[in-house]
């Protein structure tokens, strides 16, 4: 089989097609012939080698394929099944205990970066019935976060209004979850080209947060003077005090990325007089990954998809990541 692996001490250039024998399922396990994966923030963390891994780990969290031969014990697959992967391997349910490092997929164990992977079978759940393995491809990440940040943690009721930040994976799942909810979504960029594919997908209404650099006035003067029920917060501490001013009193805040950076000042005072909750959020468990399928299905919901790269382009689906001229999911074929 074909893989591509990160070379210590990471970067793009160091990142090697290899090949080798695939292992037989053991007890337990599940043989998947990988098709396609997508790209995350996460996995170009760990390619470039700001988030250091093994010597020759497989990359990439986000999976999706078919079930060859399954282990002694495993009943919940058969061989013929579509499957997607689970972010971390080992969270089947309950609340998270912070970072499974050594147990997220192409960090601290082989991810999908390969045409076939031997894993636990609590590492994948059945694919949704409605997407192919591309469009499945670009759930464990993106997908599950959004729905633990919104459907989950929120949860959004019919009625209510979403803020989501920029043209991210994330941010467009959880524009779709929020639609699907019933509720009004707000969205910002700072591309006017963006923001008419934003509201081409149903955004109800945008803000060029360049044009608008206060932008929190601008959602409550877009919400008749109200602020928004939710916020999927991106950017982190260059963004959070306007995410926090866009709020209603009660409102709930999504921490989920760091594009704008670590640290930074936080009006304190503004989310105890608006009692607000800010919530961190890293991906979701398996259990949570099953509803989210299941309203995947029931919603008939659709991924959007930018660019595919073959397996041994990995580098340079990398680097088309990094300008960031894609609108949504970057995906790569395993061949």
């Amino acid at each position: 089989m074909k893989a591509i692996r990160v070379k210590k001490p990471g970067g793009l250039d160091q990142l090697m097609l290899s090949t080798q024998e695939p292992g037989k399922p053991g007890p337990g396990e599940v043989l998947v012939r990988v098709h396609a994966s997508s790209l995350n923030y996460h996995d170009y963390l760990v390619a470039v080698g700001h988030l250091p891994v093994e010597d020759g780990r497989i990359p990439l969290s986000d999976g999706a394929g078919e079930v060859l031969e399954v282990g002694e014990g495993v009943t919940e697959f058969s061989a013929g099944d579509a499957v997607v992967s689970l972010f971390f391997q080992n969270r089947v349910d309950g609340n998270p205990r912070g970072f499974d490092h050594a147990f997220s997929s192409g960090d601290g164990v082989d991810g999908f970066a390969c045409q076939l992977a031997c894993v636990p079978a609590t590492a994948v759940t059945k694919a949704p019935k409605n997407l192919n393995a591309q469009q499945a491809a670009t759930l464990p990440c993106a997908g599950l976060t959004a729905w633990r940040a919104l459907m989950v943690n929120g949860p959004v009721e019919p009625g209510q209004t979403v803020l989501v930040q920029g043209t991210g994976g994330v941010s467009l799942f959880a524009l779709q979850f929020a639609k699907a909810a019933g509720a009004r979504v707000i969205a910002t960029s700072s591309s006017e080209e963006k923001l008419e594919r934003l509201r081409a997908l149903g955004v109800d209404a945008v803000i060029n947060y360049r044009e608008h650099p206060e932008w929190s006035r601008k959602v409550k003067a877009l919400n008749d003077g109200r602020g928004v029920d939710h916020v999927v917060e991106v950017g982190g501490a260059g963004t959070l005090e306007q995410s926090i001013h866009a709020c209603e009193d009660g409102g709930h805040i999504a921490m989920i990325g760091v594009l704008a950076g670590f640290t930074g000042q936080v009006p304190t005072h503004a989310i105890m007089a608006k009692q607000l909750r800010v919530q961190g959020v890293i991906v979701g468990n398996r259990v949570q990954q099953q509803a989210m399928i299941r309203a995947i299905e029931t919603h008939n919901i659709q991924p959007v998809l930018d660019k595919t790269f073959p397996l041994e382009a990995l580098a340079e689906a990398f680097r088309y990541q990094e300008s960031g001229r894609h609108f949504g999911k970057i995906l790569v074929d395993a061949g």
